[in-house]
C-alpha cells in the first residue's frame, strides 16, 4: 500500500510541475505576446496601446496576499520615478476585476491591475502555475520595449527590492 501511494503522490507532483512549465519559454528579443485585459475600473487595456512606450508586465498570485500587497506597494511608492522613466506599470493576476478594485483602493495603488481570470495571459507569459484545479500566477516581471520585444525577464523576485531593480534596468535599457 506504502509503494502505491509514493507513486501517486510522484505522479501528481511530476504533473504539477510539468503543467507549470511551458514547452517555450520567453526569451529577452522575443515579441511580447498580446494582450487585452480589464483593469480595476473595468477599463481594457491592450498591448498595442502602449507602442512607443516601455511596459513593466508584473504577474503576481493574489490580491491581498502578504508578498503580493508588498510588491504593489513597493511598485506604488516608485511609481514618480517610473513614470519620469516614459514607462508604465501593469500588475496581472487571475483575480477579478472586483477583488483588484478593492486591492487597489485599500493600498492606494496608482496604476491599472489587469484581470486574467482564466490565465491565458499568464500562460502566454510563461507565469501561469497550475496545480490541477487550482491555477496561479507566477511572481515574474517583463520589461517591454517600445517596439513591442520584451528587453527583461525577471523570475520569482522579491518582493520587496523589485521596483528598485526594475528601475536600474530601464535605466539601463533607455541609455
Amino acid at each position: 500500500m506504502y509503494h502505491k501511494s509514493v507513486k501517486v503522490i510522484s505522479f501528481i507532483v511530476f504533473f504539477m510541475i510539468a503543467s507549470s512549465s511551458s514547452l517555450a519559454a520567453l526569451k529577452v528579443g522575443d515579441r511580447a505576446p498580446y494582450f487585452s485585459l480589464r483593469d480595476q475600473n473595468n477599463l481594457t487595456h491592450k498591448l498595442n496601446d502602449y507602442k512607443g512606450n516601455w511596459v513593466v508586465l508584473y504577474f503576481y498570485p493574489k490580491d491581498g496576499t502578504p508578498g503580493c500587497t508588498t510588491q504593489a506597494c513597493d511598485f506604488r511608492d516608485a511609481i514618480k520615478r517610473i513614470i519620469a522613466s516614459k514607462s508604465v506599470v501593469f500588475g496581472v493576476s487571475l483575480d477579478s476585476v472586483e477583488s483588484h478594485k478593492l486591492f487597489s483602493e485599500k493600498n492606494k495603488l496608482p496604476f491599472s491591475l489587469l484581470s486574467d481570470e482564466t490565465g491565458e495571459v499568464a500562460k502566454l507569459y510563461d507565469s501561469l502555475r497550475n496545480f490541477l484545479v487550482y491555477k496561479t500566477a507566477k511572481r515574474n516581471t517583463f520589461i517591454i520595449d517600445p517596439t513591442g520585444l520584451v528587453a527583461k525577464i525577471y523570475l520569482s523576485v522579491d518582493p520587496k527590492t523589485h521596483s528598485e531593480m526594475v528601475l536600474n534596468d530601464l535605466g539601463n535599457l533607455q541609455n
